[in-house]
């Protein structure tokens, strides 16, 4: 369940007061009786709200939180990773071994990492046994073979892994990697937008490098197999397939599969479409490839991965599930928020765009519960933007509201997995640039993945409000969200609650915490823009503070800032937050 609220009200003054003052009290107590009757019945929306002109906001909010049983319980890996298959075009893939990218990635374990992306379906996997003579002549998988030096164990916590190599690639190389990826990056925008794609070859040598990134980062890699390979029947090729599946069988890879990337799609990118049922019959014979192979008898299996659920797409997703629903063990489909030619910063705080991915969950889930009842249902590659986003917004601090936002909503609405597009590379989405410098989505997701838990939580909030005006409905600026503490924060003992808070108002909001969190201890992380741009800035502090990484490599200490028990929350205005409330000893957050 998620509360989303925003209660302007022009409190009275002390001398307009009735001496007893219990009109005041009557009414917080009429409230909260009346929010703790309707939040029995199930998700309770907030009433439209709306605030003269020229009038002050002085609203109080008080907040509660159900803490006997949660609502909802979402994946452990619930906030997971994408890398898109441009890096075998760009060059990037040879660059995985970074320590500095492995230390970023391992900071968002445990988590799911997907391989795919719009080129999964032109990718060819050929086990060659030189590619570096295949390519001709020397990169970098040549340089690293000739300086072994520069290969390290890594010290943090990876040596506990055997066989993980960690490259120290220096700066030179780093420098001209960057050149090739920028001319590459052109080629491959000039591909997306004309919708003609070339073929990627991914070697048994990249195969390994992927795998040995995921393995040590601490990531369970998600492999999307190629659908567009056709027989003439239009039935899938599976001959690349089950070679791939035969080599990392042979090398004893832990890997879960797919099949395919946003296969409604198809007759755009291929001329050749490709309907439900027939990617069903396509996604029992993938299982039938499985079977044989031991490692892979019980591997999982994830699909269709299809697009934003429009009409056809959705005829699409049920011609599968009535062929295929029972084969995989989730559902996927693909969201993006808005067009990659979007080019203000405000378009990121729209509250009207926050909320357009409420109706697309209902709409696969009622698809989904018509075949199987209670399957998992995940989000694969959301972005903030198409087109590879776009530069200076979509990696900036505003687009982090419509990512917490994002995984606030999912949980809320019993969504069991949401990847993110991308992790690395790809665009602008990405969480980490190609200075392997972390971006304001990465420490929004470290500090995500640092602090919530997989339980869901019912948020109650009480306010007094003005009454609306008819006819005019103002969405809610306002969002919070709660869960339990993540159990594997050893700072925080079982049963502490951990609320997330975007205020998108020009405004700051004061929150008062009442029933179970009152007087309790609270611990803040609060996330602003750090620099000269505002909302367009690359770099973000955490209480003040800056957030870079450590000059070793490492990750920096999230310390928060503790506030004084029975302390007034006060959110400054375009901000977002999470609020640790220790020692709630809630009953929902204590077991496992």
């Amino acid at each position: 369940m998620r509360v989303l609220c925003a209660f302007p009200e022009d409190m009275p003054s002390s001398n307009s007061r009735p001496p007893s003052c219990l009109a005041p009290v009557a009414l917080y107590l009429a409230l909260l009786l009346h929010l703790s009757l309707s939040s029995q019945a199930g998700d309770r929306r907030p009433l439209p709200v709306d605030r003269a002109p020229g009038l002050k906001e002085k609203t109080l909010i008080l907040l509660d939180v159900s803490t006997k049983n949660p609502v909802r319980t979402v994946n452990e890996n619930f906030l997971s990773l994408q890398l898109d298959p441009s890096i075998i075009h760009d060059g990037w893939l040879d660059f995985l071994s970074s320590k500095r990218l492995v230390t970023l990635a391992r900071g968002l374990s445990p988590a799911f990492l997907r391989f795919g992306g719009k080129r999964t379906d032109f990718l060819h996997f050929q086990n060659l046994r030189n590619p570096a003579k295949s390519r001709g002549g020397p990169g970098p998988d040549y340089y690293l073979k000739n300086y072994e030096d520069d290969i390290v164990r890594s010290d943090v916590a990876l040596d506990k892994q055997k066989g993980c190599k960690i490259a120290q690639h220096p700066d030179i190389m780093l420098e001209l990697q960057r050149e090739k990826a920028a001319q590459m990056h052109l080629v491959l925008l000039k591909e997306q937008f004309s919708n003609t794609y070339s073929n990627l070859i991914l070697t048994a040598r990249s195969l390994d490098k992927l795998y040995n990134f995921a393995d040590c980062s601490g990531l369970h890699l998600i492999f999307a197999l190629n659908a567009l390979r056709r027989n003439p029947n239009n039935s899938w090729n599976s001959s690349s397939a089950l070679s791939l599946l035969k080599y990392s069988a042979s090398k004893k890879y832990n890997i879960s599969w797919e099949l395919g990337n946003e296969p409604n799609n198809y007759r755009t990118m291929h001329g050749r479409a490709v309907n439900g049922s027939q990617l069903g019959k396509d996604y029992i014979q993938l299982k039938s490839l499985l079977q044989p192979i031991r490692i892979y008898s019980r591997a999982s299996l994830y699909g269709p991965n299809i697009g934003r659920p429009r009409k056809n797409v959705i005829a699409l997703l049920d011609g599968f599930m009535k062929v295929a629903g029972s084969t995989v063990d989730a559902v996927t489909w693909q969201h993006c928020y808005i067009d990659g030619r979007v080019v203000k910063v405000m378009d990121f705080l729209k509250t009207r765009l926050l909320d357009t991915l409420s109706d697309q969950i209902r709409k696969i889930q009622k698809v989904v519960n018509t075949y199987t009842p209670g399957k998992k249902i995940w989000l694969e590659g959301v972005v903030t933007t198409s087109a590879g986003g776009t530069n200076n917004l979509s990696d900036s601090y505003a687009a982090g509201f419509l990512w917490l936002n994002t995984l606030g909503m999912l949980a809320n609405q019993g969504i069991d997995v949401v990847i993110r597009h991308s992790f690395f590379d790809h665009g602008y989405n990405h969480l980490v640039d190609q200075n392997f410098n972390p971006l304001p989505d990465y420490w929004l997701s470290l500090l995500y993945k640092r602090l919530i838990g997989p339980k869901v939580l019912a948020v109650h909030v009480a306010g007094l409000q003005r009454k609306p005006r008819p006819g005019r409905v103002i969405r809610d600026k306002l969002r919070i969200y709660a869960h339990c503490t993540n159990h594997h924060n050893h700072n925080y003992v079982r049963g502490s609650i951990t609320l997330f808070i975007i205020n998108l108002h020009r405004s700051r909001k004061k929150i008062k915490l009442a029933g179970t969190l009152r007087d309790k201890l609270v611990h803040q992380y609060l996330l602003q823009p750090y620099g000269q741009e505002g909302l367009k800035s690359k770099s973000v502090q955490l209480n003040g503070q800056p957030l870079v990484m450590v000059d070793d490599g490492t990750l920096p200490e999230l310390k928060p800032r503790p506030l004084r028990a029975g302390r007034t929350l006060v959110i400054p205005p375009v901000t977002m937050g999470f609020y640790v409330v220790k020692n709630v000893n809630a009953l929902a957050c204590r077991y496992r």
